[in-house]
């Protein structure tokens, strides 16, 4: 039986008929949208890209229609639609979104992309840790937590030693730390992970918000005044136009960041280490068949999984903020949680999906600076709209490993 999968194909259809009706019948004009290329300090400066409303819109919408009527053709043929066709549409529709909002504006295109990369950070954190602890066997729920928990050991570790590398790796410990609860639930007591993660959660806020109102707010001084990661501009790369403002004018925690991506991409492919982890939560049946230690390896992942998580919520007070507020996450775990859905499992599609809701978040204050005619409100809600979009419209038909949420008890 061929299984088909009509999500994507209609939520193109969804969106095409979207941008016919911003387009054209809310259309504004024959204005002009100007994209800024360049930032004043950059060695090269390139001329801005100046794209008319009207032409723009045309375009725009006759490939979008052209790739919603192949989408519907491959999966009539029982195909998939390739990431690579929903990359495009997604672009062609930011493209003509943005110069429909901005028109008669200049758009600072090279300041959105780096302030998206700097929102997405810890998103990315979050999901390389949701990746590798689901494709253990173990649902985490807890991401919310664990970067709460980093962000407010990161800031009082830092203060209190006047250190940031040791506010960071405090942060990786709280991180482990929550894990370790959801870890020694789940596996060694076999209570429901979900459970166990969303009261994770709410112990976590419920207990950083007592230290910050008891510990933090009567002496900031000493207990919330970290030191901050500063920018570090890499030689030559950053001068590469576009791109080197975007990704190498970052803080230090943005650069380990990539370092996380590639070697948790590595190590799940291409080592001992990763194929054993994935057995154990496809199969742990067989993988205990030929001596793997289930529990043991659930274990000491899901620990790994939550320091990296804990790392990128020092982002939070160690580079982006500067001190612990209470929720300052603010629900970033769960639009983590969403990238590890949405990017089936997978640590490089997992970081592209949080740069997604990246960007969908910073959006809403750059359309605020140019003056759009988007409602203020909606462009609260876009973060949150476009994560349901993603998750329920695009993903298609994915599935997650088998042995994901069931806890192993030895026959």
């Amino acid at each position: 039986m061929v299984v088909r999968s009509w999500k994507a194909p209609i939520g193109f259809a969804i969106f095409t008929v979207l941008a016919v009706v911003l387009f054209f019948a809310l259309g504004r004009g024959d204005q002009t949208t100007s994209f800024r290329l360049s930032e004043g300090r950059d060695a090269i400066q390139l001329p801005a890209l100046e794209l008319p409303l009207i032409a723009t819109s045309v375009v725009v919408t006759i490939l979008m229609v052209a790739i919603t009527v192949g989408a519907f053709l491959l999966v009539r043929a029982a195909r998939k639609v390739p990431l690579w066709l929903v990359t495009v549409f997604a672009v062609l529709f930011l493209v003509g979104f943005l110069t429909w909002a901005a028109a008669g504006a200049t758009v600072p295109l090279v300041g959105l992309l780096a302030g998206a990369l700097t929102v997405s950070t810890p998103l990315i954190f979050g999901s390389l840790g949701g990746v590798i602890s689901e494709r253990v066997g173990v649902v985490n729920i807890a991401i919310e937590g664990q970067l709460l928990g980093g962000a407010f050991m990161a800031a009082l570790v830092a203060s209190v030693t006047g250190n940031v590398w040791l506010g960071l790796i405090g942060a990786m410990v709280a991180g482990a730390l929550v894990s370790f609860v959801l870890a020694a639930f789940a596996i060694k007591y076999f209570v429901d992970q979900v459970i166990v993660g969303v009261v994770l959660n709410v112990l976590v806020l419920g207990l950083t918000s007592f230290l910050y109102s008891t510990v933090m707010v009567p002496n900031p001084d000493l207990f919330n005044s970290p030191a901050r990661f500063e920018r570090i501009a890499l030689p030559l790369l950053s001068d590469i136009p576009v791109l080197g403002p975007i990704l190498f004018r970052q803080t230090v925690i943005v650069y380990l960041m990539y370092i996380a991506i590639a070697l948790v991409w590595f190590g799940l492919f291409k080592t001992r280490w990763g194929l054993r982890l994935r057995a154990v939560g496809e199969h742990p049946t067989a993988a205990d068949t030929v001596g793997i230690n289930v529990r043991g390896t659930r274990f000491w992942n899901v620990l790994l999984a939550g320091a990296i998580v804990g790392g990128g919520g020092a982002f939070f007070t160690l580079a982006a903020i500067g001190s612990f507020g209470k929720d300052m996450t603010n629900g970033a775990g769960f639009i983590a949680l969403a990238a590890v859905i949405f990017g089936r499992w997978d640590p490089i599609r997992a970081t592209l999906a949080a740069l997604l809701f990246g960007f969908a978040t910073n959006l809403q204050s750059t359309l605020s600076i140019v003056g759009s005619p988007v409602p203020s409100e909606f462009m609260l809600m876009l973060p949150y709209v476009v994560t349901i979009v993603a998750v329920a419209g695009f993903v298609g038909l994915s599935r997650a490993p088998a042995a994901s949420g069931k806890p192993y008890i030895k026959a």
